[in-house]
């Protein structure tokens, strides 16, 4: 399934990152236990629509990944955070252990905003991926 090789990819690349581990070392999560440290990285809502080109089957895919800070309401550091995975992934070729093959990935949108616990800044970064399907 391409949605779950995309994030499996991710997350991988994420915990690669130099830069992306120096502010949230491993806490990477699909789905981060309650008493997850700050700051964090969570994967969010993932969308696939399949397509039929030509004989190519492909799909585009839409992964939302979330930032999550505590420095008393401050975006900054949530900024930095995001800044640096939108580095890590924003075009970057990665591999799938799928029989699929990515054919782009792309940061199409970043928004930080402050979160209902005044304490807490949350970043949403939007991928936007194209996949060839094989087999």
């Amino acid at each position: 399934m391409s949605s779950v090789a995309l994030q499996d990819a991710v997350v991988a690349a994420l915990l690669a990152d130099a830069a992306v581990a120096g502010f949230v070392g491993m806490r990477v999560h699909d789905n981060p236990p309650p008493d997850t440290a700050y700051p964090h990285i969570s994967l969010g809502p993932a969308q696939g629509i399949p397509l039929s080109l030509d004989c190519i089957e492909m799909s585009e895919e839409y992964l939302q990944i979330d930032v999550w800070t505590r420095e008393n309401g401050s975006t900054r550091g949530c900024k930095e955070i995001c800044a640096a995975v939108k580095r890590a992934l924003h075009g970057v070729a990665l591999a799938l252990d799928d029989p699929a093959a990515l054919a782009s990935l792309a940061v199409e949108q970043v928004l930080v905003m402050g979160d209902p616990d005044e304490q807490i800044a949350h970043g949403v970064i939007q991928l936007a991926a194209e996949i060839e399907t094989h087999g």
